[in-house]
């Protein structure tokens, strides 16, 4: 057999990510020494990123099942029923490292790859959703970064049709030299109409469509999986370059092939490109696969097998097609304007043999590749351990607040409160003409095309949390989704996740990871909300001058629930004056870890709220109970700065003021005098303001959670007490962060 490259050295084998011991289990995998296309091949599907080496034992113990799940992790996306014969098919994934180096770039295509993955399935894309982690906004790269990464999301999704619905962004210093770029997209599939990555059928036609072969991105699984050194310019050439045109015709193309009887299976190719996608569909369909390299369509003259097995040139598919129908499908693509070419069979031997000018330049067994790859159970700190380590303070005494008024004022004008309009009015959110609820709600909701059915969509995580308590962390960053999508009226159906953690060879880190991975699983047992799709992103850390050494603990979820009607779906607004406010949940003030505490008073101290997930559930049902049937005209869910945030985000929303009193509870379970301060900004979980018309709630002797009538809509002014803060003055301090912050940039 040919070999590709002098004599692996140890340096090439450390160049590829892989460690002296993994390179002994290639060695023992195929009895020989590798050449350096095999060592490439290896390396991509033994890193963190294709492989969750450090991640899969913990994995495999959530909840990824329900009466509504059709298909759970393991696939390109997660599947579930929504009825009529219908299923949504979703996912979030990470493209941090790529942001990074290059935003806009890095950005498009994660965009471009997570649309991938949904349409693979046999799912066109209805909506996608982002959650972005930046830096200290004066950071000098910070609004380079901003930039590039939202022009990089609406140039991508703008271009390709699909509306992008929503996100959340947070800062943190955290963040200086490792941002996060999670893109999620949901589609719509006919149930009988899924598609899966098994391959089968010896002698069946492997086919390569969309675009050519290049050489960019080669390497960016591999770079994914390592955390950032001095040089990560560098790695520029390892970002990948997307046309959202071509992705547009690829959809169009694959739906139109997805309707005929044609394919056997499909996989787009993503991270690790050509390597990755074939093996995944050799390995899961119990086959072998013979690829001839001189059919991949290149775009660049004299590539070797290494480099387009390794390449992650953007809007490619691979698929196994059935006997005959080749030239059926070539057709389609051609007429899509797509490359189309048959590179391989399906064979018996469970090996991958590629042919390159007439030569075997690769021979080697599928199993060690995926499903016999290295797997860690890597040491974690304990919770005393953690906590020492982590070092955060106790709150100790609260301090007080001498101006509640100039405290709201700071909180709404903060980077992480302020109005994201600047971003989403970058995005095109109403393409397809079929969203209802538009960015700056708790969940975006798309109408399912021709139906009175809307999909509710939210992204969610609170890092800070997760910092100060892995565990309790894990716990809200379900429970906030779960929230959003039940305050728009939506029954929660099941989660995506992108879990953005640090070097998992640090025990401490392992501990957020498997703290985070441990509240998660629980809630999501208790709340009936499984998690069906995922991503997991480490080593997302920088040496780079100014960055911090490890980003937050950042397990982002996204939640998708589904309303029967949307014609009966909540918004955040105000709807007349002189409604009267609800506050649904029980208050007891709590202000560790708040935004409060922080922006106000500079302190990032004490533990973060705790979540009650019978209380969660409790609350979440009564809410959907309010909207269905008893009237609620607006809805929010209080979470970052509390409830003085939360009415004054709908006051705004509407231009309809309010009056709050703070008093007169409807039923037992209210906390007795809280003092100004956690009473207006203390974070306490599970809970909701709602309007409804006057009087609507006061025949409501018992309820399944505290319900405190706290005021009444009306004027051009938040009132609270003495205080009395004007829209007029509200307004500018929330709407002028990014304008501010992005003015060098306009």
């Amino acid at each position: 057999m040919s070999s590709t490259a002098s004599q692996i050295t140890p340096e090439i084998v450390a160049e590829h990510g892989l460690s002296p011991e993994e390179y002994d289990r290639v060695l023992k995998a195929i009895g020989r020494e590798p050449n350096l296309t095999e060592l490439g091949i290896f390396s991509v599907m033994w890193s963190e990123h294709c492989s969750y080496k450090s991640s899969k034992i913990h994995l495999m113990k959530l909840p990824t099942t329900g009466p509504q799940v059709i298909c759970g992790p393991g696939e390109n996306a997660g599947v579930v029923d929504i009825g009529d014969g219908q299923a949504a098919i979703f996912k979030m994934e990470s493209h941090n490292h790529p942001s990074y180096i290059e935003p806009y770039q890095g950005a498009a295509t994660g965009v471009g790859g997570i649309l991938r993955d949904v349409f693979t399935m046999g799912a066109r894309p209805i909506a996608n959703m982002n959650a972005l982690r930046f830096g200290r906004p004066d950071h000098p790269k910070m609004r380079h970064l901003i930039s590039g990464v939202v022009r990089g999301i609406g140039g991508y999704g703008n271009c390709v049709g699909v509306p992008t619905v929503g996100g959340e962004v947070n800062f943190h210093p955290a963040y200086d030299g490792n941002i996060l770029v999670n893109a999620m997209t949901v589609g719509i599939a006919d149930t009988d109409k899924i598609f899966y990555s098994a391959a089968s059928g010896v002698g069946n036609s492997i086919v390569y469509v969309g675009s050519k072969t290049g050489r960019d991105g080669i390497h960016g699984a591999t770079m994914a999986s390592a955390d950032f050194g001095e040089d990560s310019e560098a790695k520029r050439p390892t970002v990948q370059v997307g046309d959202p045109f071509t992705e547009k015709l690829l959809i169009e193309a694959c739906l139109e092939l997805m309707s005929s009887d044609a394919i056997v299976a499909i996989q787009d190719m993503g991270a690790a490109g050509l390597t990755s996608s074939s093996v995944e569909m050799a390995s899961k369909g119990g086959v072998g696969l013979l690829l001839n390299m001189d059919a991949v369509p290149q775009r660049e003259t004299g590539m070797t097998a290494y480099e387009m097995m390794l390449s992650e040139s953007q809007e490619r598919m691979l698929m196994v097609l059935k006997p005959g129908r080749e030239a059926f499908a070539e057709a389609i693509f051609h007429k899509w304007e797509l490359d189309f070419a048959v590179i391989g069979e399906v064979t018996d031997t469970g090996r991958m043999v590629l042919i390159h000018h007439g030569e075997t330049v690769c021979d080697i067994p599928l199993g060690p590749l995926a499903d016999d790859a290295p797997l860690y159970d890597r040491p974690a700190a304990s919770k005393e351990e953690y906590k020492a380590w982590a070092n955060v303070q106790p709150l100790g005494d609260i301090p007080q607040s001498t101006d509640i008024g100039a405290d709201l004022l700071k909180l709404m004008a903060s980077p992480d409160i302020a109005s994201r309009r600047w971003i989403w009015e970058q995005y095109d959110h109403m393409v397809g003409a079929d969203t209802v609820q538009r960015p700056g709600g708790d969940a975006a909701v798309v109408r399912v095309h021709g139906s009175t059915k809307g999909i509710a969509i939210s992204t969610d995580c609170t890092p800070r949390y997760c910092y100060a308590d892995p565990y309790e962390g894990g716990k809200q960053a379900i429970a906030e989704c779960y929230r959003n999508l039940s305050a728009v009226g939506a029954t929660p159906l099941a989660v995506t996740n992108c879990l953005n953690f640090a070097n998992p060879q640090r025990p401490e880190i392992m501990a957020q990871l498997t703290g985070c991975l441990e509240g998660m699983g629980d809630a999501c047992r208790a709340l009936d909300f499984p998690i069906v799709s995922g991503n997991v992103s480490l080593y997302n850390e920088s040496k780079a001058t100014g960055g911090g050494s490890a980003i937050l603990p950042t397990p982002a979820i996204g939640g998708i629930g589904l309303l029967a009607d949307v014609d009966r779906m909540a918004t955040i607004a105000f709807k007349d004056e002189g409604e009267d406010i609800y506050l649904i949940g029980h208050s007891v003030g709590h202000l560790g870890q708040s935004l409060w505490l922080r922006e106000v008073h500079g302190q990032e101290a004490g533990s973060p709220p705790p979540v009650n997930l019978v209380d969660e559930r409790k609350a979440a049902d009564f809410v959907r109970l309010l909207i269905a049937e008893m009237g609620a005209t607006a809805v929010h869910d209080c979470s970052d700065g509390g409830l003085l945030v939360t009415v004054a985000e709908m006051a705004l929303a509407s231009g309809i003021g309010a009056n709050l009193v703070g008093q007169g509870p409807l039923n037992k379970g209210r906390v007795g005098d809280l003092p100004v301060a956690a009473w207006a900004f203390g974070e306490d979980q599970a809970r909701y303001v709602v309007t409804v018309p006057k009087g609507t709630l006061d025949d409501v002797l018992v309820a399944p959670v505290a319900v405190d009538k706290i005021g009444t809509t009306g004027g051009a002014a938040l009132s609270f007490g003495t205080s009395q803060i004007p829209l007029a003055d509200l307004r500018p301090a929330h709407e002028g962060f990014f304008p501010k912050l992005m003015d060098a940039e306009l």
